[in-house]
């Protein structure tokens, strides 16, 4: 019987706890209900009746509750970014921070998860096993590329993600994006900014559909414009601009791209797109 009550405690905080971060209680708040024990002397498993660290980001990443994502990544850096086991994700995958604040569009919270991960005595492994190819192969660049999100894309690039990486079936982040303009009349705002950002970390341009491309460039020419479906082809040699940004890129440091981008000597308007303001400074001044 006590262990049904046990049970009953642990989903009433649960429940609890989630509310909380979905209402943006402050930080104190959260910690206090995260590291509370239920008292049931008979269930010796203590350790599932609290939820660590990363398990608490991942909260803090559904609900933008930035300030929390800050504390949790000041003060548990190599916690917070573990994986958090199947408790949280039944199909475990490496560092699932990074896909799910893509696919939540959180690209303050990613900025902050990128700029710790490089911190880390192992440097920057969290990002590179957080991009390595999973399940399907698919990567975090693969799905800011299919949900349109160039922000993520740009802060992914800029911490050292390799964009061309294929997923299980050969296609590129570059295909992903290149995919619905197939036959399409003219390409959104948001997935032209991801395509120009993709192109500027790829001084050379590899991917699935190039024969298309080259067999028919008509079917993309409308959206994309004739010289850019001659470039992708490799019809002809990149625009002298975006020679230069890609070199420029190159020399950025991983570890302080975002602050090193905004202060580039250049006009804000041939920055990449996509990043207004870098994300915040991780510190320990949360609470």
């Amino acid at each position: 019987m006590s262990s049904v009550v046990c049970l009953e405690q642990r989903r009433c905080l649960s429940l609890l706890f989630y509310r909380a971060v979905r209402d943006l209680k402050p930080v104190w708040m959260l910690e206090d209900m995260r590291t509370m024990l239920a008292l049931c002397p008979d269930d010796e498993d203590n350790s599932q009746k609290t939820y660590s660290p990363s398990e608490a980001l991942l909260y803090a990443i559904v609900h933008d509750h930035q300030a929390y994502a800050q504390y949790l990544l000041s003060h548990f850096p190599e916690e917070a970014l573990v994986d958090p086991g199947e408790r949280f994700c039944s199909c475990p995958t490496p560092a699932p921070h990074l896909s799910l604040a893509v696919r939540y569009d959180r690209h303050s919270i990613l900025g902050l998860i990128l700029q710790v991960a490089h911190r880390l005595p192992s440097g920057s492994s969290v990002v590179r096993d957080g991009c390595d190819q999973q399940g399907d192969g698919r990567t975090p660049l693969h799905l800011a590329c299919e949900l349109v999100r160039p922000e993520a894309l740009l802060l992914l690039l800029g911490s050292g993600v390799s964009p061309a990486v294929p997923d299980a079936q050969g296609w590129t982040p570059l295909d992903v994006l290149l995919v619905p303009l197939k036959d399409c009349e003219e390409a959104s705002r948001g997935r032209r900014h991801c395509l120009d950002t993709l192109l500027m970390f790829m001084p050379k341009v590899e991917f699935h559909l190039r024969e298309a491309l080259r067999t028919e460039p008509h079917r993309w020419r409308r959206a994309l414009g004739h010289d850019a479906v001659e470039y992708l082809a490799g019809f002809r040699p990149a625009p002298l601009l975006l020679s230069a940004m890609q070199t420029v890129l190159q020399q950025l440091s991983p570890t302080t791209f975002s602050d090193s981008l905004l202060q580039l000597p250049i006009p804000s308007s041939l920055k990449p797109p996509g990043l207004c303001c870098g994300p915040p400074q991780c510190n320990d001044r949360t609470l």
